[in-house]
């Protein structure tokens, strides 16, 4: 492999860290605040980067329960999206790339990638009934506004993950043939 495609991935694994880090701080936080609301019913006025279901704590507090736990299953989710990603470049060898178990890291990734998905447009489709019933909370819509990118890049990464098992039953052929 050249130097520089070796920078290149060392490069995205060390992304990939700073990413998951961040993704955990995220879902740590919003964990946190969730649990501290109840009991200092204040913090749903800014539960994370301004989001403020005070209105809803109050008023309907089973659709702040089902909206915050939307929420953090997301967050939730991503995190652990990168932290299979992780896995694979701790994994990954290239001198014998096609590998079962990364094949297989990647088909999780893309189930993974179609959860995240689902969980947002569940949480997109709650959102608008909420509005419908009342409730400000189009803040909130910032947290799962990447639906169809996370559908995208599970059709993606099934295929690769498709590619990869084809790969692997070659080289195995390979192998046998030598």
């Amino acid at each position: 492999m050249s130097k520089n495609n070796e920078t290149i991935l060392k490069g995205l694994h060390v992304m990939s860290w700073i990413i998951f880090l961040g993704l955990c701080i995220e879902a740590g936080a919003l964990i946190f605040n969730w649990i501290y609301a109840y009991f200092n019913p204040v913090v749903s006025q800014n539960l994370y980067k301004g989001l403020d279901l005070s209105d809803m704590y109050e008023n309907q507090y089973p659709h702040f329960t089902g909206l915050m736990s939307l929420v953090v299953m997301g967050a939730i989710l991503k995190a652990y999206l990168f932290y299979l990603v992780i896995k694979i470049f701790l994994k990954l060898n290239w001198v014998k790339p096609f590998d079962m178990e990364i094949a297989n890291r990647i088909e999780k990734i893309s189930y993974e990638a179609v959860a995240i998905a689902v969980i947002s447009y569940i949480a997109q489709k709650y959102t608008t009934h909420l509005i419908h019933k009342g409730f400000e909370v189009s803040d909130v819509s910032n947290f799962w506004s990447d639906t169809p990118a996370f559908l995208m890049m599970a059709a993606i990464l099934y295929i690769i993950a498709q590619v990869f098992k084809k790969g692997i039953e070659l080289q195995n052929e390979n192998d046998l043939t030598v």
